[in-house]
């Protein structure tokens, strides 16, 4: 009986957790823990607003295709593919950057990933676009003649912003567009 101490404490909860389960802040608490885990900074900067911009570009175009025949032309195939593959994985790598998961991969060099993947996409977007705008005839199929010619524009505007995504990647793996302090070229 000399180990056991002399006060012992049964609670098992914080006095917050219960707080939180009359009615307390627990989505407030959620929230907060979201936000504290999300990289504010990268929502504000051009390349956040361009990947946003290709993500919502990039579902209307493929919203258009797929709301026509697109399995008439081979084309709008290789179209539906280019966009809803890029469509998933832009998103995907939006919210790994949002989410700060690159400084939890260390291994993987981020910068040269990006910009790669946003040069490989400037690629296929091109090509969606032209196999896309190519397709195009306004006396057949009369009736999805606007979704297939407003999918084209989608697609010139995505690829546009894909362009520029993989300009700024490039900056920013080259070292340019970022800070100083983080620029490893000896001088």
């Amino acid at each position: 009986m000399a180990d056991f101490p002399s006060k012992v404490t049964t609670e098992t909860s914080s006095p917050n957790s219960q707080s939180s389960q009359h009615g307390g802040n627990s989505l407030r608490g959620l929230a907060a823990n979201v936000t504290t885990m999300m990289d504010m900074t990268f929502i504000r900067s051009i390349p956040a607003i361009l990947m946003m911009a290709e993500i919502f570009l990039g579902l209307l175009q493929w919203a258009l295709i797929a709301s026509a025949p697109y399995t008439m032309l081979p084309a709008y195939g290789w179209v539906m593919f280019v966009a809803v593959t890029l469509w998933i994985l832009t998103t995907i790598l939006f919210f790994m950057i949002l989410f700060r998961t690159q400084q939890k991969l260390t291994a993987i060099p981020w910068p040269l990933t990006v910009m790669v993947y946003q040069g490989a996409a400037t690629v296929l977007y091109l090509t969606a676009f032209l196999a896309n705008a190519a397709s195009v005839h306004p006396f057949i199929h009369t009736y999805f003649y606007g979704h297939m010619a407003a999918a084209a524009f989608f697609g010139a505007l995505v690829t546009l912003a894909y362009g520029a995504s993989a300009f700024f990647s490039y900056l920013d793996w080259k070292g340019d567009g970022g800070n100083a302090a983080t620029n490893t070229v000896p001088t």
